[in-house]
């Protein structure tokens, strides 16, 4: 099947030594998805740019969940049994806290304090979180350039029938997703500026690409800071991956957040979410029956596999979105070895 059309009124560029990518990323989903990215098109030319909504003061330090995530799946250190954290954990401060009183249900392994207390030190001694999460790539050694969404806090709360507003956190993780949604909203957004560099590389961006993540509480807060979403429209080449598999998520809580959106939760539903900027949805090969309900959409519909269950899954998906996007072995800048000969 050819690469999907163009959706933008920018020209296209003459094709760059490698591809420059920008990739809008939740979580854990993304991570996995990133690491099979970085394995079919050179990481030099990615720029993840990574919500930052789910961000926390926890035990006084300052956690970013979603970057670590995505920093640690690019670095290959992450758990990847788990789907969180580091590899090798061990939990004594976490044991200590508790044993000293405090709320532990925000599990911190001990390698991962290391990060946020790294990482709150250098915020209050006053640098930006971008300028964090540069060294922080920089130090465990990641190819791709990753962005936070924005420098400006912005915090996802949700409503909850009989708890009132809770922290996405809170919801997530200490309530476990169960209570009834009654509103979902973006504290801050509005009055948030995109981080320095992130309208820079959608300007220069041959492609972008949404990750599997969360389209409501992922990928929904990037799309609400002032100006990235209208940047986005101008990218030559675009595909989404549906982070739905036959009417499931495979993690969190994708299919409660897409009906309190008011969409259907399936590959269409997610679709509608990013018509307006995205040409070619990636649909697992499950969902056939959802193909004509993102074609109504203006959008073409790809069938792959993107149950990534493996580090193999993960780079076959990868390169099926490469290939959408009208990259071709050579033009992704990397050796013949990359596709799954020189995985790790």
């Amino acid at each position: 099947m050819p690469a999907a059309p163009p959706r933008s009124s920018r020209p296209l560029a003459v094709v760059p030594p490698f591809p420059r990518v920008v990739a809008l990323a939740g979580g854990t989903g993304a991570a996995k998805f990133l690491r099979g990215l970085i394995r079919v098109i050179d990481p030099v030319g990615i720029t993840v740019v990574v919500n930052t909504a789910d961000d926390v003061e926890r035990h006084g330090l300052l956690v970013s969940p979603d970057i670590d995530s995505v920093v640690y799946g690019l670095a290959d250190v992450h758990d990847e049994e788990r789907g969180w954290g580091l590899r090798g954990e061990s939990w004594q401060g976490l044991a200590m806290l508790e044993l000293l009183g405090d709320d532990t249900w925000f599990q911190l392994g001990d390698r991962d304090l290391g990060t946020h207390v790294w990482r709150t030190a250098r915020r209050r001694a006053g640098q930006s979180l971008s300028q964090v999460t540069a060294a922080q790539t920089r130090a465990l050694g990641v190819a791709a350039r990753v962005l936070p969404m924005t420098d400006d806090p912005v915090t996802t709360r949700v409503r909850c029938a009989g708890l009132g507003e809770l922290h996405f956190q809170e919801y997530f993780v200490r309530e476990r997703c169960a209570p009834e949604i009654e509103a979902i909203r973006f504290e801050g957004a509005e009055r948030s500026r995109p981080a320095p560099g992130v309208l820079e590389a959608i300007a220069e961006a041959d492609a972008v690409v949404v990750c599997p993540s969360n389209p409501v509480i992922s990928i929904g807060p990037i799309l609400a800071v002032p100006g990235i979403r209208e940047a986005l429209r101008t990218v030559p080449q675009s595909v989404a991956v549906s982070p739905v598999v036959n009417g499931r998520a495979l993690k969190g809580p994708t299919v409660a957040m897409l009906h309190h959106a008011g969409v259907e939760a399936g590959p269409a539903g997610v679709g509608s979410l990013y018509a307006d900027f995205c040409a070619t949805m990636v649909v697992d090969r499950r969902d056939v029956l959802s193909v004509p309900g993102v074609e109504a959409l203006g959008m073409r519909a790809v069938l792959a596999e993107t149950v990534m269950d493996r580090l193999e899954a993960a780079v076959s998906l990868a390169a099926v979105v490469r290939d959408q996007l009208g990259f071709d072995d050579d033009q992704a800048g990397l050796p013949a070895c990359a596709e799954g000969g020189c995985l790790r």
